[in-house]
Order: C-alpha cells, then sequence, then structure tokens
C-alpha cells in the first residue's frame, strides 16, 4: 500500500476519499457538496464509542407529504443516506443493496428528530446496518429501517456509465 493510503484499512476502496462535511461533521453526497449543506436536513452526525452513529435533523418544509407530515420518501431517503454513512465514517466506500422501511408514525417537518444506525453485522464485502428516526424531546419511535451495504470498488460508477450507454443503444 502506498504512503497515501496507508492509514486506509484494507477493505476501503482504492478510491477512497475523505468528503467535504459541514460544521457539523455531515460528510456531504455529490448533489450537497454543490449546495454545501445536506437538503435532506441532516445537521450533525457524531460516531459513537459502540461504533453506532447519532444524526440530529429535522425534515424540511418542501420534503413535506401531507399537512405538517414528511413525505414517506423523504423518510426512506434519510434512512437510507444515514445508513449509509457508517461504512463511510469506518472509510469505507458503500452502496446499498437493499433497504427495508417500516413506517412507524407520521413524520412531522420542521421538528427535531434524530436518527441512530448502527451495524447488526459484516460478511465479506456486505454490511448489515439497522437504525431508528425518533422525534426528539420524547424519543418516539417513528420509523425503523434496515438493509445490506455492499462494498465498492473504484470501478462501480464508471461501469454503471458504460451500462447505461448500452441501454440507451438498444433498439425499443
Amino acid at each position: 500500500m502506498s504512503d497515501a493510503t496507508s492509514d486506509v484499512p484494507s477493505d476501503a476502496m482504492p478510491d477512497f476519499q475523505d468528503p467535504p462535511r459541514t460544521a457539523g461533521g455531515v460528510a456531504l453526497c455529490g448533489a450537497c457538496r454543490k449546495e454545501g449543506g445536506c437538503k435532506l436536513g441532516v445537521e450533525r452526525e457524531r460516531m459513537e464509542d459502540d461504533g453506532a452513529v447519532r444524526f440530529a435533523l429535522t425534515c424540511p418544509r418542501d420534503h413535506e407529504g401531507g399537512p405538517n407530515v414528511a413525505h414517506g420518501g423523504w423518510t426512506a431517503a434519510v434512512l437510507d443516506d444515514c445508513l449509509g454513512h457508517v461504512p463511510l465514517l469506518n472509510r469505507v466506500l458503500s452502496v446499498t443493496a437493499e433497504l427495508t422501511v417500516s413506517f412507524v408514525k407520521p413524520v412531522p417537518v420542521g421538528r427535531p428528530l434524530e436518527v441512530r444506525a448502527w451495524v447488526e453485522r459484516r460478511e465479506g464485502s456486505r454490511w448489515y446496518i439497522s437504525g431508528e428516526m425518533v422525534l426528539l424531546p420524547g424519543r418516539a419511535v417513528v420509523a425503523r429501517a434496515s438493509g445490506i451495504w455492499v462494498s465498492r470498488d473504484n470501478g462501480h460508477f464508471a461501469r454503471h456509465e458504460r451500462w447505461l450507454a448500452g441501454q440507451d443503444a438498444r433498439p425499443h
């Protein structure tokens, strides 16, 4: 391993780059990097001593699905993003392979929420991660999620672009 990557664990992918972060420590995805903040409303993230990760967030009004209630797609997207940050904070790039969301209660917009995510187990390149979203301050569970994230190699997105180009070239 070269000096530039000697501090990266062997299960981290060779194209690992520490993503830009907000003042609250939130690692930003490609779209949010351009905005300079998380468009989903995640304000802070912190890894705990046990390896679990806590996220402070609020559903922005522009993700309202019903009166004062978050759109279910926002809830699923936030849980996908937060649970997917667990490998990232362990310096491993991954992609979502499977996600199951249980909508326990309507998620209010504009109210403080917390997501806690943790690794259930790892099998090779597969990370089995669970989490829950709670409404603060009472900590009522409003959603739960579990899924599988797969470590990705540095050719992942290039292969996708080639596949997509092939789809465009096929006759309808």
